[in-house]
């Protein structure tokens, strides 16, 4: 359910706001690193990951526990389910949740069983992604690891829109077109 505050918020805004961030197909850094890593060792999963969910496709900006992944199909993705709500997200068994069970990440590898996460909002309330956590067998939160879930996507969004700032403090100080009049 989308609540009356953000339904203003239409999917191209929602992509638009994603994208001025300038944060896609970026290298892994080490405070997003941290975060997945964070998300893991707290609830104790062996995948977690910080996915921005564009408009045809997933990225991850941080994962632990799927080298070498660094997005899949957007069609596929939980997480674009995730940004759909205003709090944590939690599927405990996928194999027995009607709109997962046929999925290929659930049917096969990664073989996710269960899922959980926290949408990563923008000031506006645009909903861009989410820190989630993974496993391959039935699992569940504890209201403390939710907590700790939303903590980590609120921590994930300061930490994106002061990179955003940096990047754009970088460009006033060497600016990429210089023949632009000053």
């Amino acid at each position: 359910m989308v609540s009356h505050h953000e339904e203003h918020i239409s999917e191209p805004d929602r992509i638009s706001a994603l994208r001025k961030l300038l944060v896609l197909d970026s290298p892994y850094e080490a405070v997003f690193d941290a975060v997945a890593q964070l998300a893991s060792e707290v609830c104790g999963m062996p995948i977690a990951l910080i996915s921005l969910v564009d408009s045809e496709r997933q990225w991850f900006k941080a994962q632990v526990g799927l080298e070498g992944v660094r997005e899949t199909s957007r069609e596929l993705a939980f997480c674009s389910h995730t940004i759909r709500e205003n709090s944590v997200m939690e599927i405990k068994d996928a194999t027995k949740d009607s709109r997962f069970q046929s999925n290929p990440l659930v049917t096969g590898d990664p073989n996710i069983v269960f899922y959980a996460g926290a949408p990563i909002t923008l000031p506006l309330g645009e909903k861009i992604g989410s820190v989630c956590v993974i496993d391959t067998k039935p699992n569940a939160l504890t209201d403390m690891q939710k907590q700790v879930l939303t903590g980590l996507a609120n921590i994930t969004t300061k930490a994106l829109l002061a990179r955003r700032i940096s990047l754009q403090e970088l460009n006033k100080i060497a600016p990429q077109h210089t023949d632009q009049p000053v």
